[in-house]
């Protein structure tokens, strides 16, 4: 007899000890009542203990693999999230570096002109005023002196409003630098929270995960008790009824099988995209498109048409949008729109060849070069591969 039986069956019959010693020798009705209580007794096993554990283990296992699984739908749309952000932060410093070239020239204009008035003036007070005089005094003719007086203050005024334009063009381009730089870091601080958002997000997948096979394990092992103790319930039940013949384990016949299921159809519908096609716009996105184009290209033919093909193929393509004004004011895809320049241009009116370009492309005109191109940042901000036209870099992908 095990162990454990054993001590069972001596607790239970710790009433009955004095009562089974008197009649150890003469075997009558108390007696009897003894042995019963003992078979009784080893019978009657406790009962298992373990569904309440497994309900309870499975009931995390669920709540764990919902936890995870919302942990891993988060962290998709933070890394998109992160992907975009870095898009845009190429874009804006490719931006950035476009409005540092556009400032340099303009202060190297504005110190060339400069220059030149210094020299103006310089020889006006070297030489004294005595040519100007000279020259007054030689008119032929009132009109003749009065032309010459107005030439020589043309002179004067046209150096102060050049260099007062010079000035001004300046100072619109350094702001215009300042907003993107303010952009693009906030962008960078976006981007860290997100990246540390993701390391958190990480280390509590990590920890989910940890948790979740343990859990797992704990429940295989209480899972295998349990058919362990219901195999040895299952053998002590037949050991009681003295079953000799082994059980016959009827054989269930082989039903019909089923019919194999028919294989889908393939899809044989050819998903090329359009390019060439013409397309009819309302005035307002004809405004719009023109706009975007002045404000992402030069103003030379093929520079235009080189922009309007990329959102003509965007157009066309069904991982974007499908009208020209949704396509310009994508999040995140065209610089002029955050900073302003589109409203501007389109408060003074796109140019004539803008407008013109803008028809073309409607109408179906494309740039062969850049074809198969959906995305142009500025040339000097990047060596990736691709067509440079007028100093902006088109490629196929980012």
């Amino acid at each position: 007899m095990k162990p454990h039986i054993k001590q069972k069956i001596t607790r239970g019959l710790m009433p009955f000890r004095g009562r089974a010693l008197c009649c150890a020798g003469a075997p009558g009705r108390k007696c009897s009542l003894g042995i019963l209580i003992c078979s009784l007794i080893v019978t009657c096993s406790p009962l298992p203990v373990y569904a309440t554990n497994i309900a309870d283990l499975e009931n995390r296992t669920s709540s764990l693999n919902s936890q995870l699984e919302g942990i891993n739908q988060e962290m998709v749309k933070i890394s998109d999230e992160i992907a975009s952000a870095k898009n845009q932060i190429e874009i804006i410093h490719s931006e950035i570096l476009r409005t540092q070239d556009s400032l340099a020239d303009a202060q190297a204009d504005e110190s060339q002109r400069y220059d030149a008035m210094k020299a103006r003036i310089k020889y006006m007070y070297e030489v004294g005023n005595e040519s100007l005089l000279e020259m007054l005094f030689s008119a032929d003719s009132m009109t003749d002196f009065l032309n010459k007086a107005e030439f020589i203050e043309n002179i004067s005024s046209y150096d102060r409003d050049m260099l007062d334009k010079l000035r001004t063009i300046r100072e619109d381009i350094a702001e215009r630098q300042q907003i993107l730089l303010n952009q693009e870091d906030s962008l960078e601080d976006l981007q860290a929270q997100l990246e540390e958002r993701r390391v958190e997000l990480n280390a509590t997948a990590k920890a989910t995960s940890t948790d979740l096979a343990t859990f797992n394990t704990q429940l295989a092992l209480l899972r295998e008790e349990e058919a362990r103790q219901a195999e040895a319930a299952r053998k002590a039940e037949e050991a009681k009824k003295n079953q000799q013949k082994p059980v016959t384990v009827p054989t269930v016949s082989e039903g019909e099988k089923p019919s194999e299921d028919e294989k889908p159809k393939e899809d044989t519908t050819d998903d090329t995209d359009v390019n060439g096609g013409a397309a009819n716009v309302s005035g307002g996105e004809l405004d719009i498109f023109a706009a975007i184009l002045e404000c992402e290209a030069m103003q030379e033919h093929d520079s235009l048409l080189a922009v309007a093909t990329v959102i003509m193929n965007r157009m066309n393509s069904s991982i974007f949008p499908n009208t020209i004004k949704e396509i310009v004011y994508a999040e995140g895809q065209f610089e002029p729109v955050w900073t302003g320049r589109l409203d501007a241009v389109l408060a003074k009116g796109p140019s004539d060849l803008s407008y013109q370009v803008a028809q073309e492309a409607l109408g179906g005109a494309r740039l062969p070069s850049v074809a198969d191109c959906y995305y142009f940042l500025y040339a000097g901000a990047t060596d990736r591969p691709g067509v440079n036209i007028g100093n902006n870099l088109f490629f196929q992908s980012w």
